[in-house]
């Protein structure tokens, strides 16, 4: 795999911003499946809440996956910003994410534009922000992996500013610098809920969506409310579930997973598959 480690001037975060795009254009004829049959796709991955995007390198074979599967991968740096676009800070990550950085790794790379080649997952914080920045622009991403993703908005919803660090990690004022004002977050676009609805209500294409969890992570009710919450609106998703907390020896395995359910390599219909993974 090629490696490039870039920044530029993004007017979104009105600052330099780095990523990392790892391409599999250096494999020999030796290495190639019959994924070169056909150009790159392309996965935008986000790193979790106190990581960088230099995770996805060190702690998992995102990179013998990529080069498998002939996926071209673009790491960004999401700071603890839940990839969201900041009305307070200025800082505009969920364009950032969602459309400032495909533009411009698609113009320097030549990368695919074709939304059938772009995808886009995340772990915990990035688990959020990639079914969130998904939703946000289903015109642009067609598939969302999302494992144990930090879909807290009820959780931050209900917080008041005294009360304790949400989950030991944040407290209200963090939240409320991220989310917006707690109070009026389950009806804002911050809240993946409100993206569900509109693209149901607009008939929009729905991006296929991967959610796994483990069934010990401090997390496993939050996603609870989701899954229950796309049952309800009939949104299509394909769901996994087995033991495990939040660290990487539940999400390795989930990213082979994930990754063959990305190519079509296993049975990815869409509803909910429940077992041990």
């Amino acid at each position: 795999m090629a490696i490039f480690e870039g920044s530029y001037f993004s007017d979104a975060l009105r600052r330099s911003a780095s990523f990392s795009v790892y391409l599999p254009n250096d494999i020999g004829p030796e290495g190639h499946t019959k994924h070169f049959d056909r150009p790159a796709k392309v996965l935008f991955l986000l790193h979790g809440y106190t990581g960088t995007r230099a995770d996805w390198i060190k702690d998992t074979s995102i990179l013998s996956l990529a080069a498998r599967y002939n996926l071209a991968v673009v790491c960004p740096s999401g700071e603890n910003s839940f990839y969201l676009d900041g009305e307070e800070t200025g800082r505009q990550y969920q364009t950032y994410v969602g459309q400032e950085l495909v533009e411009y790794v698609r113009k320097t790379f030549g990368l695919s534009d074709r939304r059938e080649d772009t995808f886009i997952g995340g772990i915990s914080m990035g688990g959020f922000g990639a079914v969130h920045t998904g939703l946000a622009y289903p015109e642009t991403f067609s598939k969302i992996i999302s494992l144990s993703a930090a879909l807290i908005v009820h959780k931050v919803a209900a917080m008041k500013p005294d009360d304790p660090n949400l989950d030991g990690i944040a407290n209200y004022a963090y939240y409320r610098l991220m989310f917006g004002e707690p109070g009026k977050l389950l009806e804002s676009r911050n809240n993946p809920e409100v993206l569900v609805r509109e693209l149901m209500e607009k008939g929009s294409p729905l991006p296929a969506l991967y959610l796994a969890i483990g069934t010990e992570d401090f997390l496993y009710e939050d996603n609870q409310i989701f899954r229950r919450f796309l049952e309800a609106q009939n949104f299509p998703f394909t769901y996994r579930e087995g033991p495990g907390v939040h660290d990487y020896n539940f999400w390795n395995p989930q990213i082979d997973s994930s990754l063959r359910w990305l190519m079509d390599e296993e049975d990815g219909k869409q509803g909910t598959d429940i077992g041990d993974i």
